[in-house]
């Protein structure tokens, strides 16, 4: 298990309750009173730790490389019902953007979402989760594919943002995700989207228009990175903690601010810390999600979603 710096006194707490359980094992004293004492010391500052948690911190964990990422939430919730499709039909499949069918329960979904490598090698193999104009263009056309039979669509978002490369801007890359939001938002079948891990800048917008919006709890939302707010604005990566707290980007300012609907509870300690916990809370939080606008027409489906994007940002004075 890897270790932020923040949860070095958990680490420390873990390491002595592997050695107390080591030596009464290896030797005749009954060492389970100071275990005992060990582990609710353990608690104590697991709770202590992560429901205080700085949105720099919240930041870090959703980039944590133990993190369960795109595919191993599909794997967990549709196990072997997943069809993942290719390609965009013009340039190349994007190995970035994922996308298929699959069921969650009894549920038949069109499920796309942003893919990061495990290592070195997969993360180049994915490009870090940035996806080019074709990764956008292939989930269009996925959604598209979804409208046709009447199938809803879920989209899971973990991405640091669309790729910046001279290649992808020659191949259109602020068209394709201009297309995707004004596509998205007239598409008559359901739309659930749940930010994973990292919400960056239009990368994220490019699959990020639904019905319900649903947000990890330490997932973070933003059309910017700290770091890169940082270096923007002060010239410099040193200033990325004042900028996290300044872009109001946490699950928790998400929804104070109505730009997510729901926030999915995550175990203590992270969805890396608890897998399967995470994945059934987020399974749970889709097909809630999809029940609540499943019966709507798709002439009032496209209307509330028209509104609820339209009322973003309103205010009184």
């Amino acid at each position: 298990m890897q270790y932020l710096d923040f949860e070095k006194p958990i680490e420390e707490l873990e390491l002595q309750i592997e050695k107390c359980k080591t030596l009464g094992k290896e030797s005749d004293v009954d060492v389970s009173k100071t275990c005992k004492e060990i582990e609710k010391k353990l608690a104590k500052a697991k709770k202590d730790i992560y429901t205080n948690l700085t949105p720099w911190q919240r930041v870090q964990l959703s980039r944590h490389p133990e993190r369960p990422y795109t595919l191993d939430y599909i794997k967990a919730m549709c196990g072997d019902t997943f069809l993942e499709l290719h390609g965009d039909r013009n340039v190349k499949d994007d190995k970035a953007m994922i996308g298929g069918l699959g069921k969650i329960g009894n549920q038949s979904f069109m499920i796309i979402g942003q893919q990061k490598g495990h290592n070195t090698k997969t993360r180049q193999y994915r490009n870090f989760g940035m996806a080019n104009p074709e990764g956008y263009r292939k989930a269009l056309r996925l959604m598209k594919m979804a409208e046709k039979f009447g199938i809803p669509v879920v989209t899971l978002i973990d991405t640091p943002g669309a790729f910046p490369g001279l290649e992808a801007e020659e191949r259109g890359q602020g068209e394709a995700i201009a297309r995707n939001i004004l596509e998205m938002t007239r598409l008559k079948v359901p739309i659930v989207v749940v930010i994973i891990g990292e919400g960056a800048s239009g990368g994220a917008l490019g699959i990020g228009v639904g019905d319900r919006v649903l947000m990890m709890e330490n997932a973070w939302y933003s059309v910017i990175s700290p770091e890169n707010c940082s270096t923007i604005l002060w010239r410099s990566w040193d200033y990325k903690i004042q900028a996290a707290e300044a872009l109001k980007l946490t699950s928790k300012d998400m929804s104070k601010l109505k730009l997510v609907d729901v926030v999915v509870k995550e175990p203590l300690g992270g969805a890396h810390a608890d897998r399967a916990g995470a994945f059934t809370a987020v399974e749970k939080s889709i097909l809630d999600a999809f029940n609540e606008v499943k019966d709507l027409s798709p002439k009032d489906l496209v209307a509330k979603r028209m509104d609820k994007y339209c009322a973003m940002g309103d205010f009184k004075e």
